[in-house]
């Protein structure tokens, strides 16, 4: 089995690279986090062989990462990950000049504050409560069934977990279920966190694809029979970051597939709620089986800042989940799901609100993308991002120049596994127009600065990119 730095690079992405394309490439790494602080490095040697380069051209590399303090050597020869000494913040000064596109979700829904005023008197009627809640209160929880009643799948309270955010709903799944050396079948791209929580539990992934376009669900199903992964992680309503929605009857498909080989299925419903102009709206997966564990958010629709998820399950996976959190925590922050009360009965209102927002920042990444020669952007008509294809595998290149521009911008690669889709860009549609317009001019800037660094080699990147 290769390094865990060469399967982000992506071996493909590197071959025949100068040393210093080299560790800029690794440098993006870092800067991005997919390489984390303190995580060794293969030896020059190891890497050399794994690379096919010389072991000078290695040596370089890593020379220059440690000239610019993105790594240090310690006794004994290893190398291990590092940040300059003034990094502030990844390659930015610390000010309100950087612009952050990695960050795709919109600031708190004019309704916040009031919800928050009228939350105050269920807030103080629970003072004579030990204050922990551990399932989730039960008027939350409700709320919550309700809602998937209303989209078509049968819930009740009891079927519910309220939980401090989706990405805490994932992990508290995988810490009861998880099995560590399983393998689980992730859609490519996907949302970076969740492969990094399935990653430090321990799973082998396998990936199916998914583009603008859908997905290919004849290989994920061939794959989920092949394979009988342990968990399968989707996200089958305007995914991100590519936007697509999954249609009714390949959901029905995956879910009879996923029980017949065994698989969980854990479904990411973070972004359901965010339409523009979808035209349609399809059946959660959660009516299809009972294998399906679902995930769900208010940070999309109401506040970032505002840590409320849930988890929607069998009731025999909400004993096992319930049974093994409080070894990480006791329950979620009573105010905040006293203000989530309130603001599920303002549904309507809310997702008006939000997809009048989505649509005007869409709008605003389309003028942008528009001016750039070679770019398209893709239909998309609701979620939190485009999916942007810049015409050649320029994205890591491009992420490194748009720091020099006060923009912190993932590159393609970061949504998935083994350093691919170096073609691709996420870009947020959740930031106001005119934040927008002035990151797209950077982005522009950007992109120039590529295109004049690598001018040279136009006729080999025509023939380089990866999708």
């Amino acid at each position: 089995m290769g390094s865990r730095l060469v399967e982000q690079l992506g071996a493909h992405n590197v071959a025949g690279a100068a040393a210093s394309v080299l560790a800029d490439r690794i440098r993006a790494l870092v800067l991005d986090g997919r390489l984390t602080v303190g995580e060794r490095l293969p030896s020059e040697r190891a890497l050399a062989r794994e690379l096919r380069r010389s072991r000078s051209t290695i040596t370089r590399a890593y020379g220059l990462l440690e000239d610019d303090g993105y790594v240090i050597r310690l006794h004994g020869g290893s190398t291990r990950v590092a940040l300059p000494h003034d990094h502030a913040a990844p390659g930015l000064d610390a000010d309100d000049t950087a612009i952050d596109l990695s960050i795709a979700s919109m600031d708190s829904t004019p309704g916040l504050y009031d919800a928050t005023v009228r939350s105050l008197p269920r807030l103080a009627a629970l003072r004579g409560t030990s204050g922990y809640s551990l399932q989730g209160l039960p008027e939350l929880r409700d709320a919550v069934a309700q809602r998937f009643r209303e989209r078509g799948a049968p819930t009740s309270a009891e079927e519910i977990i309220i939980t401090s955010g989706a990405l805490n709903a994932v992990n508290l799944i995988l810490t009861a279920i998880g099995r560590r050396g399983e393998r689980a079948l992730v859609e490519q791209p996907t949302f970076p966190h969740a492969l990094e929580a399935l990653h430090r539990h321990g799973y082998r992934l396998v990936p199916t694809p998914v583009d603008v376009e859908g997905w290919d669900t004849r290989h994920l199903n061939e794959t989920l029979l092949n394979a009988r992964p342990h968990v399968a992680y989707l996200i089958p309503d305007f995914h991100n970051p590519t936007g697509a929605t999954l249609p009714d009857e390949d959901r029905q498909r995956i879910v009879t597939t996923s029980r017949n080989v065994g698989t969980h299925l854990i479904v990411d419903e973070t972004t359901t709620e965010l339409d523009i102009d979808r035209g349609w709206s399809p059946t959660p997966m959660s009516a299809s089986g009972p294998n399906v564990i679902t995930v769900g958010s208010m940070s999309k629709i109401a506040w970032g800042g505002m840590r409320i998820g849930w988890i929607r399950a069998e009731r025999s996976v909400v004993a096992r989940l319930l049974a093994v959190r409080p070894s990480f925590e006791l329950g979620t922050a009573l105010l905040e799901q006293c203000i989530a009360i309130e603001l599920l009965t303002e549904m309507p209102a809310l997702t008006s609100h939000v997809g009048r927002r989505l649509r005007a920042g869409r709008a605003a990444v389309e003028a942008g993308v528009a001016g750039i020669a070679g770019w398209h952007m893709p239909r998309t008509p609701g979620g939190l991002s485009a999916w942007v294809d810049i015409g050649g595998p320029l994205s890591t290149a491009l992420s490194l120049a748009a720091r020099e521009r006060q923009l912190i911008l993932p590159p393609g690669p970061r949504f998935t596994t083994g350093g691919v889709l170096e073609r691709r860009l996420r870009l947020p549609i959740t930031l106001p127009p005119d934040r927008t317009a002035e990151a797209m001019t950077r982005l522009a800037l950007a992109w120039e600065d590529v295109r004049k660094g690598t001018a040279a080699r136009a006729d080999e990147l025509e023939h380089a990119a990866v999708i």
